[in-house]
């Protein structure tokens, strides 16, 4: 493997990424190539190894340090082509965490793409292919959502949907802090942010608790 590829993977915080996790990155992105020639996994314009590297792979594990690792299950809302899921549960694999990613996906061709990865790369995930929306007395450790719905949505969803869950990580685009002050009028959140290791533009934003106002 080309020190190219290392040092890619070398920006992931708080982990020393093994030679076996690159390896499954790769292969996982080999996958996502081969299945986005069927059916959209991420958008054809960002399809090169090095983009899928950075853009996808990267930047869904810098949210690790996020990730409680006292629970048994994480759940990834909408997960799509099964990011940050998938890179989650391939870093758990190397820090021997016996934590299973729940992977909510309404899509069936994408459920079987997420099963045929977690199968070929022997992650502890669980496919969940329901309309998250209609499911009820969820309980999970970390909540985790990418480019999924829009923040108030999701708050909403996870306020009257989930029975217990510890925190929920946000990954926030070019346009995240106008959301999040917008969100802030409607929602008291106690949060932490971090800049995002792969646009200056973005960041991400890990909160503790939600409740929302009475208007």
């Amino acid at each position: 493997m080309d020190n190219v590829i290392l040092n890619s993977y070398s920006k992931i915080p708080n982990i020393d990424v093994s030679r076996e996790t690159c390896n499954q990155f790769e292969s996982l992105i080999s996958m996502i190539q081969e299945k986005n020639k069927e059916i959209n996994i991420i958008s054809k314009k960002m399809s090169e190894k090095e983009e899928i590297r950075e853009r996808h792979i990267v930047d869904s594990a810098q949210i690790i340090d996020f990730v409680d690792l006292n629970y048994n299950t994480t759940s990834d809302l909408g997960t799509g082509g099964g990011m940050p899921g998938l890179i989650i549960a391939i870093i758990m694999k190397q820090i021997k965490k016996g934590i299973k990613i729940n992977l909510y996906e309404k899509s069936y061709h994408k459920c079987v793409f997420l099963k045929e990865v977690s199968k070929k790369l022997n992650l502890n995930t669980e496919i969940i292919q329901k309309d998250i929306f209609k499911v009820k007395n969820i309980e999970t450790g970390t909540i985790m959502s990418r480019a999924f719905k829009p923040m108030p949505v999701i708050l909403n969803l996870i306020n009257e949907n989930f029975k217990k869950y510890k925190n929920i990580i946000f990954f926030m685009g070019k346009s995240g802090r106008k959301i999040l002050n917008d969100t802030l009028k409607e929602w008291d959140l106690e949060y932490e942010e971090k800049k995002s290791l792969t646009n200056n533009n973005s960041f991400i934003l890990n909160i503790k608790k939600i409740r929302k106002k009475i208007t």
